[in-house]
């Protein structure tokens, strides 16, 4: 019986991200399994606090004796000791969050989700970006295959690593099916207790530099008094070296009382109806590797007005309006031509986006990983 490992440690540390992906990818590929197959998911929970089977259909071992960092340190800077002691041998281990760990057995995949850490290095925190920098590459060039959020991603990697040319595919993610046009009642709600009485403009997303707000800021005055006037809300946890632009943040809230609205924390259960309620949603970043939050909204019926940075044109395709460079006037301009819209043309753009976030499904997204174990099980190339 062919078994597979799924390191499960980022879905039982982060809530978010690459969480949020480990914890999809498990439960996805759980329930697509033949009956002369098994998933395995391996975590350290040393404080046990994690769920004793937490993904359903698939077995789960837990290491408790060590705390995890710990052992994570060992597993990255000795090698050793091999992770399958602990897991238990499988036919192939998935490792999710960019770098792999020792094992003794079997075939091994890991998902590198961007090289953003190579490309931008002024946009990683330093400790992380030395992190990735030693282990990353080196992860991908020993593992029998390499995954991608996108094609974009997989080019990336191929052209950084070398020894991952020829192994490295693109799968993208998904975005979950919670995401829908809310009602009207819905949107009235989330207006009226954030105090959103015009039009708004719409962000998400951590609070760094690679988003590139004080531009989205920048652009957002220049459209501010125009006609009847245009909120922005900015939506986001702070976020490493977000001391500058939450400065900004404070400029623009103080010279435009109760127009500039930056929320923390989202809801799940307000998220929706606030992409639904946006006139208008725009990213700015310098980079995304893939970029949830833009097909978000257009699953919420949301126009996207989005930069060209990393793989956003290829995710988001012609469904949002995109702007290469970062002038303020333009994007002002575009963002104005959006939302002034007839209906006709607005049903058609948000029909467009709606169509395009269809096609991306953790279903999808899990099945072409099972597919990717299955080919090195026969032997095949993944690409």
């Amino acid at each position: 019986m062919p078994t597979y490992c799924l390191d499960y440690q980022p879905a039982v540390a982060q809530g978010a991200g690459i969480g949020r992906y480990t914890r999809e990818i498990a439960r996805g590929v759980a329930g697509s399994l033949r009956p002369d197959e098994a998933l395995r998911v391996f975590y350290c929970d040393f404080r046990h606090r994690a769920p004793r089977d937490p993904v359903p259909g698939a077995m789960a071992r837990s290491f408790r004796l060590l705390p995890g960092a710990l052992m994570q340190k060992a597993w990255t800077r000795l090698r050793f000791p091999p992770m399958d002691w602990f897991s238990g041998r499988a036919d192939v281990f998935h490792f999710t969050n960019f770098v792999s760990r020792p094992v003794r057995s079997g075939k091994t995949v890991v998902t590198i989700h961007d090289m953003s850490f190579e490309r931008h290095p002024d946009f990683a925190e330093a400790r992380n970006r030395a992190f990735l920098h030693a282990y990353a590459g080196r992860s991908a060039a020993a593992a029998d295959a390499v995954i991608a959020d996108s094609e974009f991603s997989r080019r990336e990697i191929e052209e950084l690593v070398p020894a991952a040319r020829g192994k490295t595919v693109a799968i993208p993610l998904g975005i979950s099916g919670d995401f829908f046009p809310a009602s009207p009642e819905e949107c009235a709600a989330v207006r009226a207790r954030l105090g959103l009485e015009r039009p708004f403009i719409l962000d998400l997303g951590t609070v760094e530099p690679r988003k590139n707000l004080p531009f989205l800021v920048d652009f957002w005055e220049r459209l501010a008094d125009a006609e009847g006037g245009v909120d922005l809300v900015v939506a986001g946890a702070p976020g490493w070296r977000c001391e500058p632009i939450m400065a900004r943040f404070e400029e623009a809230a103080r010279r435009r009382p109760g127009r500039f609205h930056y929320v923390r924390f989202v809801p799940d259960g307000m998220l929706r109806a606030l992409y639904t309620a946006a006139s208008l949603f725009a990213i700015p970043s310098w980079y995304e590797g893939f970029g949830f939050p833009p097909l978000e909204a257009m699953a919420c019926g949301c126009p996207v007005l989005s930069s060209t940075g990393g793989s956003l044109p290829e995710v988001l395709g012609d469904a949002a309006v995109t702007l290469s460079g970062f002038d303020a006037d333009e994007w002002a301009d575009a963002a104005l031509r959006v939302m002034r819209e007839g209906s006709a043309e607005r049903a058609r753009r948000v029909a467009a986006g709606r169509a395009r976030a269809a096609t991306y499904t953790w279903a999808r997204c899990a099945a072409e990983t099972l597919g990717v174990y299955r080919s090195l099980l026969r032997g095949n190339a993944v690409v």
